[in-house]
């Protein structure tokens, strides 16, 4: 790690109870249910004594009460930035696939097919997500030039990060996990981007991290 490193460590939100069903859910604003608080409380252990900066959420409910267990253990503020939140799914948020099939067939095709340029109707394209995604990283790297930050976000920011840093196409399948409150290393400088490490879950006792295909 050189001055210019910016080492972030990721986090997925824990789990909702759309994510057990395997719904979108995007913006819409869900919190976490009792797997989920108990999978935050867990994660906040692994960040004690842990030297870094500061700390970063989406500002959807489900990430902010993830991120307070690691806050406490950090004793470092929350900072909320809403470019940190998932994909909108626009009129798909609160269907799950089979329902999207039935209902919307062009939006069912352009998420199974991940077409990156496809705008789902009142939400935004993968493509839209990415440089949102993208340019919130670049400015907290140019900010935080040799410092480690905790970001605390969702699976369709994990995965663009992912694809980023490995040279994935956006519309590969994927073919790595992304579980809830999943803890994620990697490293920016300048324009490279390397996973130190990804999806640990190894904090994790009082439930399995459950992986969903989707991104919700």
């Amino acid at each position: 790690m050189t001055e210019q490193t910016t080492r972030f460590c990721l986090v997925r939100h824990g789990e909702t109870d759309w994510n057990a069903e395997q719904r979108m859910q995007g913006h819409q604003d869900l919190p976490l249910n009792a797997d989920g608080l108990a999978q935050a409380q867990e994660a906040g252990r692994y960040f004690i004594g842990l030297p870094v900066t500061a700390l970063y959420s989406s500002d959807l409910l489900r990430a902010q009460q993830t991120a307070q267990p690691i806050a406490a253990a950090l004793k470092l503020p929350m900072t909320l930035l809403h470019e940190l939140r998932e994909r909108n799914y626009g009129r798909c948020e609160g269907l799950i696939r089979s329902d999207v099939l039935a209902r919307y067939p062009e939006d069912a095709l352009a998420l199974r097919e991940r077409h990156a340029d496809y705008v789902l109707p009142g939400g935004e394209s993968l493509r839209q997500h990415q440089k949102r995604v993208l340019d919130v990283f670049a400015r907290l790297a140019c900010e935080h030039r040799g410092q480690t930050l905790v970001v605390v976000t969702h699976g369709g920011v994990l995965d663009l990060v992912y694809r980023r840093a490995s040279g994935m196409a956006l519309e590969q399948a994927r073919d790595f996990l992304i579980p809830n409150t999943g803890i994620s290393w990697l490293s920016l400088w300048g324009d490279q981007w390397t996973i130190e490490r990804w999806a640990d879950t190894s904090h994790l006792v009082a439930k399995a991290a459950i992986e969903v295909t989707a991104n919700f």
